[in-house]
């Protein structure tokens, strides 16, 4: 797994991203799980609930449902362990991940759907529990310009509701991270 995400293969890219919204998960500590998001109204453990129920409602929908986990309420880092390692198995099986199903985008393979909307959620959902948690919310650039770019060429359909809002300022000496969140409609935690 080289490159730049945006060259990687939809299962290489959702390991990839998955990993670090693995690492931000671990690292919440258990006293900010009810810590604000840069999400209106959510909380750390809901931004865990949102990731978490997108994508096993997806795979449930195109007839792929996950094996039971563990719920966010009680254990968030084991909801999001047992969703990850679900869809990072039908995205590795090529029979499951190419079969062809509905999507926000219309049909396509189920891989396409996971590859870009899901895996997309999983830098901008990372972000903001990382900001809502305190940690270091420093995205790496490639994923921010795969990000960014992917909303680019969707926007229609990226800012639709249920997706991105707005694009927000960002202050004149933001770094990059902030900078394409601000694109991405989303401030700081206490901006």
């Amino acid at each position: 797994m080289t490159g730049p995400i945006a060259d990687l293969p939809p299962a290489d890219r959702y390991r990839a991203l998955a990993a670090r919204f693995t690492e931000i998960v671990g690292a919440v500590s258990d006293d900010r799980w009810g810590s604000p998001s840069p999400c209106d109204g959510w909380s750390a453990r809901d931004v865990v609930a949102h990731v978490v129920q997108s994508q096993r409602g997806f795979l449930e929908g195109a007839g792929d449902p996950l094996p039971a986990g563990p719920w966010v309420d009680d254990d968030p880092t084991g909801a999001w362990a047992a969703t990850r390692d679900g869809v990072q198995q039908v995205l590795d099986d090529p029979a499951r991940a190419r079969r062809e199903v509905p999507g926000r985008a219309g049909r396509g393979p189920l891989e396409d759907t996971v590859g870009m909307f899901h895996s997309v959620d999983l830098v901008v959902h990372g972000w903001d529990l990382a900001q809502a948690a305190g940690l270091d919310a420093t995205v790496p650039r490639d994923q921010l310009a795969w990000a960014r770019g992917l909303v680019t060429r969707m926007a229609d359909l990226a800012r639709s509701p249920g997706g991105f809002g707005p694009e927000v300022e960002a202050w004149a000496d933001a770094d990059e991270t902030t900078r394409t969140m601000a694109f991405l409609g989303r401030r700081p935690v206490g901006d």
